[in-house]
């Protein structure tokens, strides 16, 4: 059995131009590119000062503080990824040459509103637009995905994220004081990468929480239940603040099926940003008793390796291997409508109950 844990490759390879500077782009985009081997011609920022660091550590040739001058020197054919956060996405998105091919760093917006506004202003301009949705090409992802296509667990009736473990929010100072933060900047990935493999929910029941040692921040925890019906569960829980060491915390994805079932550990967010070692593991029913889990070996992790693939997606669709971006808009704002429906379910509350 040959188990894939690595994204498609384009034959070209186009030129990017990196629009933000800040810790997304130095710990997971630039590194990526560059064990992928693709060149960035730019990096843009308007504290110059970061983006030339990043620019020496990173040998990219050229600086630029704002998009209005750099464009005249991008190069024609390359693509932009645009790592900013939500709130700057209206704002940036209008200054790209139309029908460009643009990878936008997730969320899409702050809210369903301003997801349809760029959705609209990316038709508008006609450009190639994508969302930044890499879990869905991180190894153990890909790993599991392959299992799951070739039966090995037959149908899958359980999908699980769990997470327990401490992470450190100063780390991600613009999250501070805006209205929406757990769901919207981290368990979006895990709404997203269930879509991906299972499809849209029905509903969604959700409840995100705050924590009394962190007033600045909105949310730092989460549990959602996505409604596929009464026969596959599909579940997300988020715990942020577990800050008594290292023994009982957890990160993993599972899925189980009619067969078997396959479990990943996430080891980036334990210890994060340091992370522990990821693991793929499966095992299946041989003649009704479970066999031994079984190991799958693979190389890489969520970060860098899985921004290898979203940027792959686009060079793919650019040179027209493929005709659609897995997780081009018209895919992603399905997400952005899954998240709004899980903060009006939190804000809706539970059903009251009369004893």
């Amino acid at each position: 059995m040959l188990i894939n844990y690595k994204p498609t490759m384009s034959v070209s390879l186009f030129p990017i131009v990196v629009i933000g500077a800040g810790g997304i782009v130095k710990d997971a985009h630039l590194p990526a590119y560059q064990k992928a081997g693709f060149s960035v011609f730019a990096i843009v920022d308007k504290v110059e000062e970061r983006a030339n660091a990043l620019a020496k550590q990173y040998e990219i040739a050229n600086v630029f503080t704002d998009i209005a001058t750099g464009i005249k020197s991008f190069p024609k054919d390359c693509i932009y990824d645009v790592a900013l956060p939500a709130s700057a996405l209206c704002e940036v998105l209008p200054l790209l040459p139309d029908s460009s091919h643009v990878l936008i760093q997730k969320p899409m917006g702050e809210n369903l509103e301003e997801a349809r506004r760029i959705q609209k202003i990316c038709k508008e301009k006609k450009l190639h637009a994508a969302v930044n949705f890499q879990l869905r090409y991180a190894p153990f992802v890909l790993g599991a995905l392959s299992l799951i296509q070739q039966g090995v667990i037959g149908d899958v009736l359980d999908m699980e994220m769990r997470l327990t473990a401490f992470t450190p929010w100063d780390l991600f100072p613009f999250l501070e004081g805006i209205s929406r933060v757990e769901i919207l900047y981290h368990s979006i990935h895990y709404v997203d990468l269930i879509r991906s493999m299972l499809g849209d929910p029905r509903g969604v029941y959700a409840k995100t929480y705050a924590h009394p040692d962190m007033p600045k921040l909105a949310s730092t925890k989460s549990t959602i239940i996505l409604d596929y019906g009464d026969s596959i569960r599909a579940t997300i829980t988020a715990n942020h603040n577990h800050a008594f060491g290292v023994k009982h915390q957890e990160s993993y994805l599972k899925w189980e099926g009619t067969k078997g079932a396959i479990k990943a550990r996430l080891g980036l967010l334990m210890d994060y940003p340091t992370g522990v070692t990821d693991w793929l593991e499966y095992c299946v029913v041989e003649e009704e008793k479970a066999s031994e889990w079984k190991s799958v070996p693979f190389e890489g992790s969520w970060f860098p390796d899985a921004f290898i693939g979203t940027m792959a997606s686009m060079m793919l669709h650019k040179e027209g291997s493929i005709d659609q971006i897995p997780t081009g808009i018209d895919d992603a704002i399905k997400t952005m409508v899954v998240v709004e429906a899980a903060y009006e379910s939190s804000k809706s509350g539970a059903t009251p109950i009369k004893i």
